[in-house]
């Protein structure tokens, strides 16, 4: 039971993942207009930022309709979604390596 649970562990974390405060931020050029509110509206306000009823299992507290609301999770979305992290969104359309990479560092500038 204990190995299983380690394998689970494992893909849940994914292998090298990084957390945010692992991310420099390197006085990063993209902005929420330039890039943040594409790829939230792109790859992720389709479950977590619909209003309707379907969220596609998106738990209602995980909005991320707006920058303030995107900055209020950046430590979570950067787990799931940013640099190595691949657990969001669950596909099909993932976004590139580039823009997880774009994702890391914007989030970890304090999503400007």
């Amino acid at each position: 039971m204990r190995c299983e649970w380690l394998v689970l562990s494992f893909l849940l974390i994914g292998c090298g993942a990084k957390t945010i405060d692992e991310q420099p931020c390197n006085d990063t050029a993209l902005t929420y207009a330039s890039f943040g509110e594409s790829f939230m509206s792109t790859h992720c306000q389709t479950c977590h930022g619909a209003v309707g009823p379907d969220r596609r299992g998106a738990p209602l507290a995980y909005d991320f309709g707006t920058v303030e609301l995107v900055r209020g999770y950046k430590d979570r979305i950067y787990v799931r979604a940013a640099s190595v992290n691949t657990t969001m969104p669950p596909g099909p359309d993932d976004p590139s390596e580039e823009e997880r990479e774009q994702l890391a560092e914007w989030l970890a500038c304090d999503a400007p």
